[in-house]
């Protein structure tokens, strides 16, 4: 099965080789039928803390690293860990 790709905008690098990163996901509203923004918080390995708050991150699926840590961040350049 592939892996999860994400994408978001970095909110908190102050933990060691961690980024927080916050990931927007639109959806229509089965009821209403309003387009509805919801987010949520991934806790991703950053190896060599590249990543700086604001910035916008690609995420992708890992094995878990800690409790929180199961996303690692894909390297600047764009190329992909294997």
């Amino acid at each position: 099965m592939p892996k999860r790709i994400l994408e978001g905008v970095v909110v908190s690098d102050k933990g060691d080789k961690t980024v927080v990163v916050k990931v927007e996901r639109t959806f229509l509203h089965p009821l209403l039928k309003k387009t509805v923004r919801r987010s949520k918080k991934y806790h991703a390995h950053d190896e060599a803390n590249a990543y700086k708050v604001g910035e916008l991150a690609r995420i992708i699926e890992c094995a878990p690293r800690s409790k929180l840590k199961t996303w690692e961040v894909l390297p600047k350049g764009g190329a992909q860990q294997a």
